[in-house]
């Protein structure tokens, strides 16, 4: 490898990592403004969100121990796929197995560095406290979700917990991830439903701004790629 190609790598290297550092933290800020809009949150934190509101404890380190779930799960789902005899993985079917419970087992420190900055955001971030300012930071919560989801995972590095448990399923269950994370979703706000109505008897985290979520946040991440993605995976030699 001679000098100049070798920089070239580093350089594509360096825009890896900071496409996906960026991301994510974009993701942190994005899922942050969601939860201030009052309006309804996305449906992969509405569990997190209930149980944190109902209980007073903190969000960030709710979401984090809902993330240790959900990479139990990954590490179980992954598992039992690799053990099915002619079993098509999916993307991680390429990777011996060690391989990629190892990445599912690096999502925890991803986790718990990344609510870190949620709560951090938190607690930068005041609640809006009338309708326009409301409808203006649920804007914001969906574009900037959408924006970091779409960063963070065209590197294709370590996946979120919440996008890795659909991945995982879609994997194991030989269906699209589009149509896994549909259920997933509806999943999700069955759980929150159920919590909210046990323990507080009334709706939590529930709202429109839940509906305008699933169907802008897929919306963003198309635009964001149709505008951005050839050319960051260009910069970040992919």
């Amino acid at each position: 490898m001679n000098q100049n190609t070798q920089k070239k790598h580093q350089n594509q290297t360096m825009y890896r990592a900071v496409f996906y550092i960026v991301g994510l933290l974009t993701l942190a800020l994005g899922i942050i403004l969601n939860t201030k809009s009052g309006l309804g949150v996305s449906p992969i934190i509405s569990v997190a969100f209930s149980i944190s509101t109902i209980g007073g404890m903190n969000f960030g380190n709710t979401t984090f121990g809902l993330y240790i779930v959900f990479v139990l799960v990954e590490l179980l789902l992954h598992t039992v796929s690799y053990r099915k005899p002619n079993t098509d993985t999916g993307n991680g079917g390429a990777r011996s197995l060690p391989v990629v419970l190892g990445l599912d087992i690096l999502q925890l420190p991803l986790s718990l560095i990344f609510t870190r900055f949620m709560n951090l955001f938190s607690a930068w971030i005041p609640a809006g406290d009338t309708l326009p300012l409301q409808l203006l930071t649920l804007a914001g919560g969906i574009i900037f979700t959408g924006i970091g989801a779409a960063m963070s995972l065209n590197m294709r590095i370590i996946p979120n917990p919440g996008d890795g448990i659909v991945q995982a399923i879609a994997d194991c269950i030989h269906r699209p991830v589009g149509f896994t994370k549909n259920c997933f979703d509806l999943l999700n706000i069955c759980i929150t439903i159920t919590i909210s109505m046990i323990f507080a008897h009334h709706l939590i985290g529930i709202g429109i701004g839940t509906v305008v979520a699933v169907l802008g946040v897929g919306r963003v991440i198309a635009l964001f790629n149709k505008c951005f993605m050839r050319r960051m995976l260009a910069l970040a030699g992919m």
